[in-house]
């Protein structure tokens, strides 16, 4: 086999899946400060989508790598990286600009500071699977959201990825989990991750099940990828001093503030992104020694729910914008 070439997924303009093309490039060779992972397994993010589709925090620069997560074996080091060495099973955390880094690619070049190493008894397919979402969750629950035991947390949209790491996140600290989906499909699966109770927005009026669930109380903290118009629901089901962690958009309609309910309750509404954790080396030293054992102990394992090939990404992001999925996508390389 020739190694001077590595197959990498770009794509040379924005918009659908089929966009994305699978190019043949040299090897790249790690700088200072950067390894080069032989990577075995990729989990797919939202993220990656809105960036494909030119609708991210970032605009993409054509043609574009992309790609926040992958397991795989350490391959070649750069200079001054002492952390790991040739033959480690590691994988990658959001902790970089995909306009630098993309790890969709048989072998990725990444920072040393956005590595670390899998717990031990996890697959590739489970160590590609565990940061993204679970950081997301630990920096919303844990680092700004304190949640206690027995508060009640309600998290919306709970069967992606993140929104399971969040259940299994806040059991293990004795909270009350309040978990939402729209339809029957995905409810039992919910609560076998650990929700105490699921509430399908379908079918359901939500400000009567929080009600009646919190006996009046409401939610201490809300976790919400949704935004829109229901954030004035969300509001409405907090309690009194409640906090409501925005940290996605995927209704795409304005978000209306909701003054009223916001003061009469003395809510905290405040948006949210993973970068606050990632992006600060001692932050993101305490959330991995705080998750790690976690992940040891299976108090945490991450919900793979579809794995697909590398020459199947189209159908992949395909597959992610069907809305069919419950907890991680993963490809394998």
């Amino acid at each position: 086999m020739n190694t001077s070439t590595t197959k990498v997924v770009r794509f040379h303009e924005t918009g659908p899946a089929s966009v994305l093309k699978i190019d043949d490039l040299p090897v790249p060779e790690p700088g200072e400060h950067e390894l080069r992972i032989k990577v075995e397994a990729i989990g797919l993010n939202r993220a990656e989508i809105m960036f494909r589709n030119g609708a991210y925090l970032e605009t993409p620069q054509l043609p574009s790598r992309l790609g926040y997560e992958a397991a795989g074996i350490v391959e070649a080091l750069g200079p001054h990286v002492n952390a790991f060495k040739v033959g480690d099973r590691v994988s990658t955390i959001p902790a970089f600009s995909m306009n630098q880094y993309g790890v969709y690619a048989e072998r990725a070049v990444v920072p040393v500071h956005a590595l670390a190493n899998c717990p031990e008894s996890f697959t590739m397919q489970q160590c590609t699977a565990i940061w993204m979402p679970y950081l997301t969750a630990y920096g919303a629950l844990v680092d700004i959201g304190q949640l206690k035991q027995d508060q009640h947390l309600l998290i919306t949209a709970a069967s992606s990825s993140v929104g399971i790491a969040a259940i299994q996140l806040a059991k293990s600290l004795g909270a009350m989990v309040i978990a939402t989906t729209r339809g029957e499909r995905k409810k039992q699966l919910l609560l076998d991750q650990g929700a105490d109770h699921v509430i399908q927005t379908d079918s359901e009026d939500l400000l009567e099940r929080m009600t009646e669930i919190t006996q009046g109380v409401g939610a201490e903290l809300v976790f919400d990828p949704i935004g829109g118009p229901i954030l004035g629901q969300l509001a409405e089901v907090s309690s009194k001093s409640g906090r409501i962690i925005e940290y996605g958009a995927l209704d795409s309609r304005p978000t209306p503030y909701p003054l009223f309910t916001a003061l009469a309750k003395g809510l905290i509404i405040q948006g949210y992104t993973l970068f606050e954790i990632t992006q600060n080396s001692e932050k993101l030293e305490t959330a991995k020694a705080y998750l790690l054992p976690l992940f040891d102990a299976k108090k945490l394992t991450p919900l793979i729910d579809k794995v697909f090939s590398f020459k199947q990404i189209q159908q992949a992001h395909e597959y992610m914008e069907s809305n069919q999925q419950t907890g991680k996508i993963v490809v394998s390389v």
